[in-house]
Order: C-alpha cells, then structure tokens, then sequence
C-alpha cells in the first residue's frame, strides 16, 4: 500500500514526488558544485591577489625563471663529460630511447673545454665565463628528467606540470598560493614570452580564477626596450573621473554577480579593471629604467649589442621582483634548439645570457634579495650525446641540467648525476614534478595540499606525482 503525503494541493505519492522534485535537487546539486569550485579557500573574493602565508614558513618569497626556450645541451654546458670526449665518434655503448624527435649516430664531443670554478669546483663549460664566476651560488641539478620528447609538450609540462592537458601554470599556482606583495602590478608577470609552443597555455591561469593569470609583457620576437605594459597611460581622461566611471561599472558589476551567482570570467573582469587602474601609478614608473646607474646598467650588459636585449628582461626582472611581484618569468627565444649548427649557434647564445643572467645574480645579492629570491635556469629538456648529421644533437628529456640560485637552496653544490656520457639521468633522479614541488617547498607550500576543486576533484601542479627533494634545500 502505498504511503501518501498529505498538502494542501493534491495527493503525491512518494514516486510522484522524487519524479516532480528531482530536477530541482540536482540544480541544488549543481549550484553547490559550481559555488564551491568557483571559491579559492583562504582567498578574499573582493581582494584575491592579498598576500597570504603558505602553509608553513618559506625560504623564498618570490621567483624568478630564465627559460632557454629550446632545450639547451647539458653536456656542453653544465655536466662535463670527459668520457664524451675521449670516445668521440664511437657508437654509444648502450641502448637510445625507444621513443626518439630524430635519428642519431655516434657520441659527439663537446666542442666546447671545460673547468672548474669557485671555491665549490663546479666544472663550468668556457660558454658561461660570466655565470661561472657565480658558481659558489648555484645549486647545479644534473639529473632532470621529463616526460615528453617534443617541444609543445615539454614546455606544457615545465610550465603546467602536465603535457597533455590544459592546467593552470606554475606562476598561476604560485600566485593562487601566496597572492602578491604589491596591490598595484599583477602578481605573475611573464617577459618577452613565447608564443608557440603552447603559447598563452603556458603562462595561462586555466581553471585557476582569471586573476592568477601571467601578464605578457611584449613577446618573441618583440626587442625588450619595446615590451611594456600597453595602454598604461591615459593623458585625456583625468584620474579623478576615471575613477567615477570605474565606480559606476564596478557597481553595475557586481549587480549582476550578484543575480547571477558565482561567474569566473565577470569576477575576473572586476578585479582586472582595479588593477588596471591601480597600474597606471606603479607600471609607467617601474619599466622606465633611465634612473639606473651606469654601473647597473653594465653589469646587465646594456652596453653591449649582442647582450642588451636579454640583459633589459633581466634587469626589467629584478625591478619586478623587488617591487613584490610574486613570479617573473624572462624567455631567451627560440634559440636553443641545436638539431645541427651546435658549435655556432650554442656560442651565439650563451653569448646573448651569460652576462645578464650573472648580472642578475650579482644585483639581486648586492641588494640581499637574492636569500629570497628563487632563481630558476633551465629549459624544456637537454639534448643527446649522440650526434645528429656532424654538428647537432636531438631532444634529450631523459637526462639534463638545471639549477637553482638563492632562494633557500643549498650553493656551490652540484645534485644527481647522468650516466658517463650524459645521456641518462642514473643517480637521484629530479622529475619535474619533483622540482615543482620543491619549488613549491621554497616558498612555504606544500604540494600536495596547494589544491582547487574543479569538475569535481582536487586538481593540484604535480597532479599526483612530485618528491621535495630535501637535498638542495639549505
């Protein structure tokens, strides 16, 4: 017998009920769903670029990254090799990657000599006399390992922590943690990026609340002296009236994200229209670099053709980052892919960064930001041992370089090492992922709890890999 509700309109069965009601429960559902995914724990909606305390206390406070776009090759510039050397032209003694970007052939030598530097003998390659004299900083990792052999998707996973998917970035997620320190620049600011590749995927805030999204100043191709924050200036409009008229669209705003409920893309808009008006003040200030002194300006090698272009992204970078911007990211072009013309090519572009990278680290320990500040060199993956034609090598993700500056890393040491020829990482292997979430550790987060629901699961950089690697932190 069935059981009866009794109201005031008709008599429902129980069945009839679940039938005429369930659509409503599942736009509560829903609603809930959205509402949640739409909020950033710990994060004020009318202010979300605050600066916030990570999760325990951090050695750095911001980062700065020098991406090679490229990949460049570790075993002519950071991990000396002499068994490469001494075998040039024979067959690599082991099995290649079944999975390769091109066909090689035999062991190629480094063109380039060797040496070691510092009071930590750090061998050097001669391409970075400049950057080796700062040798007793760096934090050498010669055992990098990716997952992916093309550039798209190793840039994706350096950038994202993922190659195949469309994730917030690095910067994002750095800026969702911990906010900014300066109310008045956006907290993620990616100089002179590029755009293919992944493109804005790189530098995007992907379901991350439109706010952490990297702001690109200029791109490839742009020269630096020409990369500014457009539109930052208005000279027809007074700041008293167009704070009126921002008022006004702000109210109208927030009407509608009221009536509407939770609504990223408006969200967004809101807090970029404050900042933008806010910017007007900070940013026309901060990328006019005429009040630099000489010596400054030297140091960065502005004084030198073939060195002023990466030397201003370097120098706009240090400006950024003592000025509160959380993460700053400075790209050397497309240059770094060395498939022949290794000897030319690799000399013009260590050429091009050497100077500036090692005035960068000289300036910001001069001004004691370098303690806390992340520096972070490197690119999508290396390159093989193995030669391809007479005078290039392939894409390498299996075993290569990077390293760290400041920060709260360990200096003057080098970590892991790839096999005698250079061309596997065989001993403490550093995945991405796990310099994600030392990056991550840096700066007082911890990875595996630096997370935001979307589509109904905790999504976080290193997904559900990564390892501290408790070794390089001082």
């Amino acid at each position: 017998m069935n059981q009866h509700w009794m109201a005031a309109g008709p008599v429902l069965s129980r069945r009839d009920l679940l039938r005429s009601t369930g659509g409503g429960f599942a736009a509560l559902a829903l609603a809930g769903l959205l509402g949640e995914e739409a909020r950033a724990e710990g994060v004020d909606p009318r202010n979300p670029l605050a600066p916030r305390d990570g999760h325990f206390p951090g050695k750095a406070k911001r980062v700065i990254f020098l991406f090679m776009h490229g990949g460049p090759s570790q075993v002519d510039t950071f991990d000396h090799k002499p068994l490469l050397t001494r075998d040039h032209g024979k067959p690599l003694p082991f099995a290649k990657p079944r999975v390769v970007s091109s066909q090689t052939g035999n062991l190629l030598a480094s063109p380039f000599k060797f040496e070691k530097h510092g009071e930590s003998g750090i061998a050097v390659s001669e391409l970075f006399p400049e950057v080796a004299k700062c040798v007793d900083d760096l934090c050498m990792i010669n055992s990098m390992h990716g997952s992916n052999s093309r550039h798209g998707g190793a840039l994706l996973e350096l950038h994202t922590g993922s190659d195949t998917f469309i994730r917030p970035s690095m910067g994002s997620w750095i800026t969702y943690g911990l906010g900014t320190e300066n109310q008045d620049l956006p907290g993620y600011i990616t100089i002179c990026p590029n755009l293919s590749h992944g493109g804005v995927n790189n530098w995007s805030s992907a379901f991350l609340p439109a706010v952490y999204q990297g702001t690109p100043i200029g791109a490839t191709g742009v020269p630096s002296d020409q990369a500014k924050i457009p539109f930052i200036t208005n000279t027809t409009t007074p700041r008293s009236l167009q704070r009126i008229e921002l008022d006004l669209i702000q109210e109208m705003n927030r009407d509608h994200l009221e009536l509407s409920g939770p609504d990223q893309a408006l969200e967004g808009r809101i807090n970029s229209f404050e900042l933008a008006f806010r910017m007007q003040a900070a940013a026309p200030e901060i990328q006019d670099i005429t009040g630099e002194s000489p010596e400054t300006r030297k140091l960065y090698g502005l004084d030198d053709e073939a060195t002023k272009n990466f030397g201003r992204q370097c120098l706009m970078a240090r400006r950024f980052a003592e000025r509160g911007v959380r993460f700053v990211q400075v790209s050397h072009s497309y240059k770094w892919d060395q498939h022949g013309g290794l000897k030319k090519d690799i000399t013009r572009n260590a050429l091009e960064v050497d100077r500036p990278i090692a005035g960068l680290l000289k300036d910001l320990k001069g001004r004691g930001l370098l303690d806390d500040t992340l520096v972070v060199w490197g690119g999508e993956f290396g390159r093989t041992s193995t030669s391809e034609g007479t005078d290039g090598r392939d894409h390498n993700p299996h075993g290569y370089t990077m390293w760290l500056a400041g920060g709260g890393v360990k200096a003057g040491m080098v970590h892991g090492k790839t096999d005698d020829y250079g061309y596997y990482s065989v001993e403490d292997k550093v995945h991405v992922h796990d310099l994600h979430a030392t990056i991550l550790h840096l700066l007082g987060l911890d990875h595996t709890k630096l997370t935001y629901r979307y589509a109904g699961r905790n999504f976080r950089l290193t997904d559900v890999y990564g390892e501290v690697v408790k070794e390089v932190i001082g």
